[in-house]
């Protein structure tokens, strides 16, 4: 196999790589949302008294979920644009 058909090769599994951990990541992100959301509205609704505490936390794992997602898609822009696989064949 040449070089620029194992290039090719290496290019097109990257980006199979870089669709599956944006799109992976963005559902597990949203499912984790969601679900978190809905149980802090079910405990709200059981105890209203216990709402600005349960409040604080839900903003703190908030920013950790999309924190998680942020940083997949920074690996997944790494190897768009700066692939460590190919550069041995430039």
């Amino acid at each position: 196999m040449d070089k620029l058909a194992l290039l090719a090769q290496i290019q097109a599994y990257t980006s199979i790589g870089i669709g599956l951990m944006i799109g992976l990541g963005a559902l597990g992100a949203c499912i984790g949302v969601g679900i978190m959301c809905s149980r802090f509205l079910e405990g709200a609704a059981r105890q209203p008294e216990l709402m600005p505490a349960l409040q604080a936390k839900v903003f703190l794992l908030l920013g950790l979920i999309d924190a998680s997602f942020i940083i997949g898609v920074g690996l997944a822009m790494f190897f768009a644009f700066a692939n460590p696989l190919t550069v041995g064949f430039r």
